[in-house]
């Protein structure tokens, strides 16, 4: 599995938001893109992910070109396919932990406890699948976050500043897990980042400079 994105360009209007961003990122690999605030960092992300559009260029996510596809085209690739990490968090807050780390698979018609079980270990929340989001700290739920993204075993994850709102300690844990997960999946990793922590554990570091280019970081 690999995404491949080939000078794309976003606007908004006349004005450029990026342009002429290129990158590839191949199974197993973990690539971090940073780069300065207004950049479009998340836009790119969620271009990639096929939730916003853009105006040149072409993204390919393993063989299959964004461009060809419709709306529902796109959602049901990414619930085949894509896990995506918001900053916000996006946990729904009338389910419980449990069901919110469930839900790609209840969307897949395949519910399956025991993955739910795995996922709650892994990232370190055992025991706390019945409360509801509102009894847990920002960094259980970013790890909620990250366990829902990781469940139905994604070939691909996106992550937009998972450890934005975290302090020291939770942000490298949030790191250890995400990394651990998606390499034992086998997922290629993206991650959108202010953090220069976050962004040491990647194999590529790119940044998205004013230009829109994305190149390798110096």
């Amino acid at each position: 599995m690999s995404v491949q994105v080939r000078n794309v360009a976003k606007r908004y209007g006349t004005i450029d938001v990026f342009r002429g961003v290129s990158l590839t990122v191949s199974a197993g690999e973990f690539v971090a893109i940073v780069g300065e605030s207004g950049v479009g960092k998340s836009t790119l992300l969620n271009c990639m992910a096929g939730l916003d559009t853009w105006d040149e260029g072409g993204i390919t996510i393993d063989g299959t070109d964004l461009a060809t596809l419709d709306d529902e085209g796109r959602a049901l690739l990414r619930r085949h396919k894509l896990g995506f990490v918001f900053q916000a968090f996006h946990v729904l807050p009338h389910l419980d932990v449990a069901q919110n780390i469930g839900l790609p698979l209840l969307l897949l018609q395949r519910p399956d406890r025991a993955r739910v079980e795995a996922m709650l270990e892994a990232v370190g929340l055992a025991g706390l699948g019945a409360r509801l989001p509102q009894e847990l700290s920002g960094g259980q739920l970013q790890r909620v976050a990250i366990a829902r993204a990781l469940v139905h075993r994604p070939s691909l994850l996106l992550a937009d500043e998972p450890t934005g709102n975290l302090d020291p300690a939770t942000a490298a844990r949030v790191m250890e897990v995400l990394r651990a997960q998606a390499r034992d999946s086998g997922a290629a990793l993206v991650l959108v980042t202010h953090s220069a922590a976050a962004a040491a554990q990647a194999d590529r570091v790119l940044q998205l400079r004013s230009d829109g280019v994305v190149s390798p970081e110096r």
